[in-house]
C-alpha cells in the first residue's frame, strides 16, 4: 500500500526540484524527506527521482505517482470539508460563480432550490473560473457557475461538468456609429475604432483574433466588467464586445451581433468527478431549468 504522507513528500520534491528545499517546505530534515522517498520507491520496486548536481527530477512513475497526489490531495481536502459541515449540524452547500453567470442565471435556480431544500445553509462566492475551479477540486466550494471560451475548461482536471448553454458574444457600438444599422459585423471591420475592454478572457479573444487578422487592437479603456464597459461605449469612448447574458446597452447605443461562426463563452457546472456534495446535483438540475428557459 502507498503511503499518504510519502507521497505528499514526493509532491514537494516535485514543486521544489531538490530534497533541501522540499524538506524546508515540510518542516523537516533533508534526510528524513531522503528516507521518505528511499521507502516509497522499496514498495513500488523501482525508483521515483533521480538526483543530479543540477536537483532532483522524477521518473516517469514520480511522476504518475504525483499525478494521484494531487486527486488524493483534493479528495481529502473536499472530505474534510464535508465532514467539518456534518459537526456544523445544518447541512451547508457553496456555490461559485462568475459575475454575469450569478446575476442571470443562480438567482432564479437559488430560488427553486431553496423552496425544495429549506434546511441547506447556502453560501455564494464570486470568483472567475480561474479560481472557482480550483476551490470545487479543494473542498472549499461545491460546485461551481463557470465558463470557457473555444479553448478547454480552465484547471478542470478531476472535475465533471454539466454543459448549461453556449453564449455568443455581440458588438455593442455607440449611438450613430456606422455600422449599427448592420445585420451583422466582423471584429476586423472594426479595426480602425478604439476598443473598451470589459473581461481579460475577451481581450485575450480579441488580441488573437486581430493578430490572425493582421490589425492592431487599439485600446480606448480596460476593465474587469461588461456592465462598466457599456457605460463607456454609450459615452462614446469606443466599441465593445459582450456575451449575450451580460448585454445591457445604454439608451441609443446598438447591439449587431458578430458575424458567423460566431465565438461564444460556453456555461457550465462544474463539480467534483468523485463524491460530489449530496445537494449539488438539486442545485445543478435547478441552474439546468434556469438555463433552459433562457435558451
Amino acid at each position: 500500500m502507498i503511503d499518504v504522507h510519502r507521497l505528499r513528500v514526493l509532491r514537494a520534491v516535485a514543486d521544489h526540484g531538490s530534497f533541501n528545499r522540499a524538506a524546508a517546505a515540510l518542516r523537516l530534515t533533508p534526510s528524513a524527506v531522503s528516507q521518505h522517498i528511499a521507502a516509497l520507491e522499496r514498495g513500488l520496486g523501482q525508483p521515483v527521482a533521480e538526483r543530479s548536481t543540477r536537483g532532483v527530477t522524477l521518473t516517469e512513475a514520480g511522476r504518475l505517482l504525483v499525478e494521484t497526489a494531487e486527486t488524493v490531495a483534493a479528495e481529502l481536502d473536499r472530505v474534510r470539508a464535508r465532514i467539518d459541515r456534518l459537526a456544523a449540524g445544518r447541512p451547508r452547500l457553496t456555490v461559485a460563480t462568475f459575475t454575469s453567470g450569478g446575476r442571470h442565471l443562480l438567482p432564479g435556480a437559488l430560488s427553486a432550490f431553496v423552496r425544495a431544500h429549506p434546511e441547506v445553509e447556502l453560501t455564494v462566492l464570486e470568483a472567475e473560473p480561474e479560481a472557482s475551479l480550483p476551490m470545487v477540486r479543494a473542498g472549499a466550494a461545491d460546485l461551481a457557475l463557470a465558463y470557457h471560451f473555444d479553448g478547454p475548461l480552465p484547471s478542470g482536471a478531476g472535475l465533471s461538468w454539466l454543459p448549461l448553454l453556449e453564449d455568443p458574444l455581440y458588438a455593442v457600438l455607440p449611438a450613430g456609429h456606422r455600422l449599427a444599422e448592420r445585420e451583422t459585423v466582423e471584429p476586423a471591420e472594426l479595426a480602425a475604432d478604439r476598443w473598451v475592454l470589459g473581461c481579460l478572457k475577451t481581450e485575450a479573444f480579441l488580441r488573437r483574433y486581430a493578430d490572425r487578422a493582421g490589425f492592431e487592437l487599439r485600446t480606448a479603456a480596460s476593465t474587469t466588467d461588461y456592465f462598466f464597459a457599456q457605460s463607456l461605449v454609450g459615452a462614446g469612448v469606443g466599441v465593445t464586445l459582450v456575451p449575450h447574458i451580460a448585454l445591457a446597452p445604454p439608451e441609443g447605443s446598438a447591439v449587431v451581433p458578430l458575424a458567423p461562426p460566431r465565438p461564444a463563452r460556453h456555461l457550465g457546472v462544474a463539480a467534483p468527478l468523485r463524491s460530489p456534495h449530496p445537494y449539488a446535483t438539486a442545485l445543478a438540475r435547478a441552474l439546468r431549468t434556469s438555463a433552459d428557459g433562457r435558451a
